[in-house]
């Protein structure tokens, strides 16, 4: 009288059918982000090594951040009234032609001074009239934050 379901736990006929191992379909995101943190560490660290390689001290003032699209273009003048574009040394008679050659974007392109705070005032007024003079309108100063003593 006993009746077994086909189902059932008795040592019927069916046998339990294992599923195959389905890819996972889901992303670690966890080496993904520690990759990030140790780029993120880098870049802070080599950032501020990639300025231009001139050493001036520059004044500070409370002036607010220029905001720009593009990298401009820098002069720096030093102490002893050397002047460089970018790392290289230039003659105040050859920078407007060198100026000229280098702007991508004409007359428009922005051109940083950076004047060492013991440099001669006259030096510094001098190369920034011949820029202007040249025609290239869009020049700044480029100093430090003023920090409050």
């Amino acid at each position: 009288m006993g009746m077994q379901l086909a189902g059932g736990q008795g040592g019927g006929g069916r046998r339990r059918r294992r599923r195959r191992h389905q890819p996972m379909s889901e992303i670690n995101v966890t080496p993904f982000v520690d990759v990030m943190l140790v780029l993120l560490i880098i870049f802070m660290v080599a950032a501020p090594l990639l300025t231009v390689g001139v050493p001036i001290d520059l004044p500070e003032t409370r002036a607010k951040a220029l905001e720009g699209d593009t990298e401009p273009i820098t002069i720096s003048v030093n102490s002893q009234g050397q002047i460089f574009i970018q790392d290289t040394e230039i003659a105040i008679e050859e920078i407007v032609p060198k100026l000229e050659a280098i702007a991508e974007n004409g007359y428009d392109e922005r051109i940083y001074v950076r004047g060492d705070q013991d440099a001669d005032y006259g030096t510094m007024m001098k190369l920034m009239g011949r820029i202007n003079a040249a025609g290239f309108k869009r020049l700044g100063l480029v100093t430090l934050e003023e920090r409050d003593s």
